[in-house]
């Protein structure tokens, strides 16, 4: 929804600050909310640039944040392709993924035990929990490992 008149730059740097004073955002949500309250891309880039370097924006951090909220329902596949959505560079996506990599299997095996909690009857209903797993985001070697021996290794 456009403004008819162009907002003033103070009022861009009042509007990105309450966002931020919110919640994380990336750079990319960031830049279409504001374009979306009417400001010109041209006026918001350097005022994110400002704001990048005294770390008051950082892809990084809402990153880490969005996993940190994320990861007890989804897995790295599904975690990696929302982030991207949010416009993190692939680097960023990598280093933060490197960091929960560790807790993946055991994050498979309480979506898992939540959901189903019994060991499939057969195989077509194995093949349901895969899928299921599959869904959330999981990788296929960790579904196995996860499948195998849902209460421990």
């Amino acid at each position: 929804m456009k403004a008819n008149s162009t907002p003033d730059p103070a009022s861009l740097r009042r509007r990105a600050l309450g966002y931020l004073a919110r919640r994380e955002h990336s750079r990319h949500d960031l830049t279409r909310k504001l374009e979306r309250a009417g400001f010109e891309p041209e006026a918001i880039g350097p005022v994110l640039d400002e704001f990048e370097e005294k770390n008051w924006l950082s892809d990084k951090r809402f990153a880490e944040s969005w996993v940190a909220d994320h990861r007890a329902r989804a897995g790295s596949v599904k975690l990696a392709h929302d982030l991207r959505q949010h416009g993190i560079s692939d680097d960023v996506i990598e280093a933060v993924m490197r960091a929960n990599r560790d807790s993946e299997l055991e994050r498979a095996r309480s979506v898992w035990q939540k959901k189903f909690g019994t060991p499939a009857a057969d195989a077509a209903d194995k093949a349901r929990q895969i899928r299921f797993m599959l869904s959330r985001g999981f990788t296929t070697d960790v579904i196995r490992h996860a499948l195998n021996a849902p209460t421990g290794d």
